[in-house]
């Protein structure tokens, strides 16, 4: 699954106690002390009292049919499940949330009924079971068919088998069906064993009116008539896998069709005035898949791949197997109004979920607490397939990003380990965050490095043959990239070491050899990041390492105790002056030395931040680093520059370095001619300024508004108004330009103006360069007139990117009635949809007029929120902390704390709002800490 592509990157999650399986006789277990009496019907109670089912039922096969009405909004259906009985029991228990359950019955294989009444169904919704109860006991070592009927609403939001819509250009609505299932919700849409580790094959019929079309995993193989003049679809069977990636989609789309090198057939389906926009996206899965079959040297298991672009979808995109499915700016690409970063986006996505066909699909985590299995690495292959098949968007300057994303959160005490208990839907939720996805990735790619290429290649092609339609846990990773194997693989004859013998050869990194499993351990296990701290002493380098925290001091008493049991095994990357070469080193105590000799003038560690660590020099390591980049800057590469840039300034949050050293460093940037770290610095210096534009601090907002134009007035001078150039030097464009124009740059301010007064003039006809249309949408916005238009636009516009650009434009009005009728709008949820609520609230919240606006809508609505988009989503995530980012004074901190705790209940489940507090609280010690520092700074350079 993708996360939606927001302003403020999503977050971190809460975590229980892991559940323990239990495999006795289930007619009357005991309930464990203090638990809630269990859930009763006449004589008969609950039968299970834990949130994970028995593991005495397995299921094998469903034969599920449905029967949606998109003209009553609900549907009905039955499912008969073939299960596997492993222990004696009279009760079945399983996932059921919502459906009304009409009929209950177990067959035996012959299809003979074991009873002849109705079985009762209880349910437990605070767990979301049911159990059904068999007069006759179930024989251990025997299958049997559970058959029930059930019947539901179409859900109104975005999980389950849901209820979306879109409007033609006639102004007709038109309905659809779909779902979206991950984690925990096919029990919404059927009964089912409704966990990761309970895979089985599905075969699906679906009823559907001639006006419409049924999609699923699996091809349809036959269609009939029946009844009332519908048609039934009937699908072919899939191929064993876990319930989550189970989908079905009743719509009226149209779609285009190519098949891959190796014959699958590749579908993209839109909404029929869409379908012109879908060209692009077939280019690139057909692309994908022909690389992934080769990379990872196994065919895709599937006939067909289908993408769709739902109209109503909360997350990015979602790797059902063989029918992905995908929010409508993840997948449709108009060359007229989708940008660069439009055009990445959408490539990185389908990379992104066509790795998880593989990654997750054809080996599944056992359990949630692992889904950076499936997401990091999904997220990191999203830039080895993307380098791959598309060099041209030079992905690999983006992956910077996605560490320092992960820095951002890793450093912060409210963070977790990438594997984390998690046990109930709103635990599990938390799960889909930055330390999955970017931590995870960031992990993997130290892990590539430190194995090389085709070590790694090669172990996780291991992994997947080993695990495929079966589910793997941590360890079994670390053993297939070591080569290990079991025993009985060992005996067999099959090419791989026992676990002792791998330990000894499998890895030489600096001359040692040494333990995958104890040294991955110490980043998947502990959470946090590693600060290394370099001193240079003679001819050694002296290195410390400690927890990265940006919310404590060293100076304070809590340093110490949160500094406590912390150790990683660090793979150490560095380069100096006397030769290209890339040194390396495995530091695995607190403190350690390494010799470099005399004639060396200056040492870079983590060598373009292929390590997940950051690097402090000490002792006037700072200035030499300084000094490097003013006089050699090319000495070091471009992701070096960037990596500097990006640790000095985290340094000067966490209190290690003084601010005027940080700004000294990027003195240097008028030099640069890479955008990367140009492009770094001014993200540095802007992140600064969003922030003092909200306080009250009128000299200081102007003065560095005029010290970043004018430092970086050669660059933007440089800048066409166009769609011209390499991409980097295209979201360059995007990125100087609206900062400059938000800066009121005059030459800026004048050509935005002059280009949506032509685009007025033209009713909206003229199509604007797409890497600056958001600027000058966002410029226009600013009078009355303006503002109308653009939300018109909005409103009738078919393109998705283009509506994006629109409503950030519309966020930009200085008019905080303007802003609040956006939010009512959002809330609405027609002209506005409830999909982009979340991240309208954030657009809002950018905007120094709307900072407090957009917080006390969320506290008002907070009920409604939490409703429309669930409590542990990444939406409610992203509000909580989006909202919040960017207060920065002791009574805003003071404010935050009393709304947590007047939403205690809620509150406490969620990992988000501690984030949030220990980033209003680093805020809070910058400015205590910096705010003078930078006005001298600033007076020093205005001079």
């Amino acid at each position: 699954m993708v996360l939606v592509r927001l302003l403020v990157l999503s977050l971190f999650h809460v975590s229980l106690v892991g559940s323990h399986q239990s495999s006795q006789q289930a007619s009357s277990p005991p309930h464990p002390a203090g638990e809630q009496s269990p859930v009763g019907s006449g004589k008969l109670s609950f039968p299970w009292s834990q949130l994970r089912l028995p593991r005495y039922i397995i299921p094998l096969h469903y034969y599920l049919h449905l029967h949606p009405n998109l003209t009553s909004l609900s549907f009905t259906g039955s499912v008969q499940i073939q299960i596997d009985v492993q222990n004696n029991t009279n009760w079945v228990v399983l996932h059921s949330k919502g459906l009304q359950i009409s009929k209950a019955t177990i067959m035996d294989q012959d299809y003979a009924h074991l009873s002849d009444q109705v079985l009762p169904v209880l349910h437990n919704p605070s767990h979301e079971q049911i159990g059904i109860f068999s007069p006759r006991v179930l024989s251990s070592g025997q299958k049997y068919f559970l058959h029930i009927e059930f019947g539901a609403e179409l859900v109104e939001g975005f999980y389950g088998f849901y209820k979306s819509t879109y409007r033609t250009s006639t102004g007709e609505t038109r309905t659809l069906a779909s779902t979206h299932f991950e984690p925990t919700s096919a029990r919404m849409a059927f009964p089912c064993f409704d966990e990761p580790s309970f895979k089985a094959n599905f075969s699906i019929w679906i009823k559907r009116s001639p006006d419409y079309i049924a999609l699923s995993n699996m091809p349809i193989v036959k269609t009939v008539e029946v009844n009332d003049g519908l048609l039934e679809d009937q699908f072919d069977a899939s191929v064993k896998m876990s319930t989550y990636l189970v989908a079905f989609i009743i719509c009226d789309f149209r779609s285009v069709t190519a098949t891959t090198s190796s014959g699958v057939q590749v579908s993209i389906y839109a909404s029929p005035e869409k379908w012109q926009q879908t060209s692009y996206a077939l280019e690139v899965a057909v692309k994908m898949l022909n690389f992934y079959e080769e990379y990872f040297n196994i065919p895709y298991p599937l006939p067909k791949q289908d993408l769709i672009a739902i109209p109503d979808f909360q997350s990015g995109a979602m790797e059902n197997w063989g029918l992905t499915t995908y929010r409508e700016t993840s997948l449709l690409f108009d060359p007229l109004t989708s940008s660069i970063s439009d055009k990445l986006w959408v490539t990185m996505v389908i990379g992104h979920e066509l790795a998880h066909q593989w990654f997750g699909n054809l080996v599944t985590m056992e359990w949630w607490n692992d889904i950076w299995l499936n997401e990091g690495f999904a997220r990191y292959m999203e830039y080895i397939s993307v380098e791959a098949t598309y060099p041209d968007l030079k992905v690999e300057e983006y992956l910077l990003h996605t560490c320092f994303s992960a820095v951002g959160h890793d450093s912060l005490n409210s963070s977790r380990p990438i594997s984390s208990p998690a046990e109930n839907p709103t635990q599990i939720k938390q799960m889909f965050d930055t330390v999955s996805y970017d931590k995870g990735a960031c992990v993997l790619q130290m892990l590539r490095h430190f194995l090389t290429d085709d070590v790694f290649q090669r172990g996780i092609v291991r992994y997947l043959r080993k695990y495929s339609y079966r589910n793997a846990l941590n360890q079994d990773l670390w053993d297939s990239l070591a080569n290990t194997c079991s025993e009985e693989d060992f005996i067999s004859g099959k090419h791989c070491y026992s676990s002792s013998q791998a330990s000894k050869n499998a890895y030489l990194f600096a001359g040692e050899h040494m333990d995958l499993t104890a040294m991955m351990n110490t980043w998947i296990l502990q959470k946090g990041i590693p600060l290394v701290t370099v001193t240079r002493k003679g001819p050694h380098l002296l290195l410390r390492q400690d927890r990265f925290l940006r919310t404590v001091l060293p100076s304070e008493p809590l340093w110490s105790t949160l500094q406590q049991g912390f150790l990683w095994h660090i793979p150490l990357t560095y380069k100096t002056d006397a030769s290209s070469t890339i040194h390396r080193h495995l530091m695995t105590a607190h403190t350690d030395s390494i010799h470099i000799g005399e004639d060396v003038s200056w040492v870079k560690v983590n060598t373009d931040m292929t390590g997940y660590y950051v690097v402090h020099y000490e002792n006037g390591g700072w200035d030499e680093m300084t000094k490097l980049l003013r006089e050699n800057h090319t000495a070091l590469s471009y992701k070096d520059r960037t990596h500097l840039i990006h640790n000095a300034f985290q340094l000067v949050t966490a209190g290690h370095l003084p601010l005027n050293k940080g700004l000294d460093l990027i003195g240097y940037l008028q030099l640069e001619k890479h955008n990367v770290p140009l492009l770094q610095g001014l993200g540095s210096l802007e992140a600064f300024y969003r922030m003092i534009e909200k306080r009250n601090e009128f000299d200081v907002t102007s003065n560095l508004g005029k010290y970043i134009l004018r430092f970086f007035r050669a660059v933007i001078d440089q800048q066409t108004w166009s769609d011209r150039g390499s991409v980097s030097e295209r979201r360059l464009r995007s990125e100087i330009l609206s900062l400059a124009c938000h800066l009121d740059d005059p030459p800026c301010l004048e050509q935005a103006r002059q280009s949506f007064k032509d685009w007025l003039q033209s009713n909206g006809t003229l199509n604007l360069p797409t890497d600056v249309a958001e600027t000058v949408f966002s410029v226009g916005a600013q009078d009355d007139h303006g503002w109308a238009s653009l939300l018109h636009t909005y409103n009738v516009s078919l393109s998705a990117a283009q509506k994006g650009k629109l409503l950030f434009a519309l966020t930009c009005s200085r008019d905080k009635n303007k802003l609040h009728r956006l939010l009512e709008f959002g809330l609405e949820g027609k002209m506005i949809r409830s999909q982009d609520l979340s991240t309208l609230i954030l657009m809002v919240a950018r905007n120094p007029r709307g900072h407090h606006l957009a917080w006390n809508f969320v506290k008002k609505n907070w009920d409604t929120l939490v409703q429309r988009f669930q409590l542990g989503s990444f939406c409610i995530r992203n509000i909580i902390i989006g909202t919040t980012g960017q207060f920065s004074s002791p009574e805003e901190l003071t404010e935050v704390q009393l709304f947590f705790e007047s939403i205690k209940e809620q509150a406490s489940q969620l990992r988000a709002t501690q984030v949030a507090l220990d980033n209003v609280q680093k805020n809070v010690r910058w400015f205590q800490r910096n705010l003078e520092t930078l006005r001298n700074w600033l007076n020093q350079q205005m001079k």
